[in-house]
């Protein structure tokens, strides 16, 4: 099984990892966005609930002045999905989104993936889990295959959160990928803003 809060908070621990993939989505996941927001029964699937909550909520902020009450159904339907599988392909992802934006301003070089490739291999994953992840680090940083794994507007949404949360987006190349990827992802600006400042607000919580 492919289990992305394992793999989440088996990359926060790592210390070369901590200002790239995987940083912040732990922090959402022990914040308060899971207990509010329509989200809370999801906390079961924490990390991942932490990811679709945000999207979600962001979702449904930027939507309030276009459906009438009752037209937004309830998180899960949309956001975590209920068969075992399709959270498995989604968890992949979120995996593959937040170690491409970790890439985008080359700050995982050579011999800081030769570091993490050491440390995956003393962490509890499975043999699937790390070569996953030992996979989508060796790989070139590839836009496409981010946004091909988009087959929603929620999941592109959750993509799109995902790679936000896993940088700092504190540097021109950054906040330069996270514009493109909102682009080639076709969110809208006023999504795209509510999902910043959801971020935001989670960052100042935890």
């Amino acid at each position: 099984m492919f289990d992305f809060d394992k793999i989440v908070t088996a990359l926060k621990t790592d210390p070369n990892m901590q200002r790239t993939a995987g940083a912040g989505a732990v922090g959402l996941a022990a914040g308060l966005l899971l207990g509010g927001g329509g989200v809370g029964k999801l906390a079961k699937y924490g990390a991942l609930a932490a990811v679709g909550g945000l999207a979600y909520n962001a979702w449904q902020k930027s939507q309030q002045n276009k459906a009438p009450d009752g037209d937004i159904p309830p998180a899960d339907e949309r956001f975590i999905p209920q068969a075992e599988n399709e959270r498995e392909a989604l968890g992949k992802s979120l995996v593959r989104a937040m170690i491409a934006a970790a890439k985008a301003d080359n700050r995982i070089d050579a011999d800081e993936k030769e570091r993490i490739f050491q440390r995956l291999e003393t962490m509890d994953l499975s043999a699937e889990e790390k070569a996953f992840v030992f996979d989508e680090l060796a790989a070139p940083l590839d836009l496409n295959a981010v946004v091909r794994s988009a087959d929603t507007p929620e999941h592109a949404a959750e993509i799109y959160a995902a790679s936000l949360v896993a940088i700092t987006a504190d540097t021109a190349t950054e906040r330069a990928y996270l514009e493109t990827l909102a682009s080639r992802l076709h969110l809208p600006a006023a999504l795209v803003a509510e999902i910043h400042a959801a971020a935001d607000a989670e960052t100042k919580v935890s």
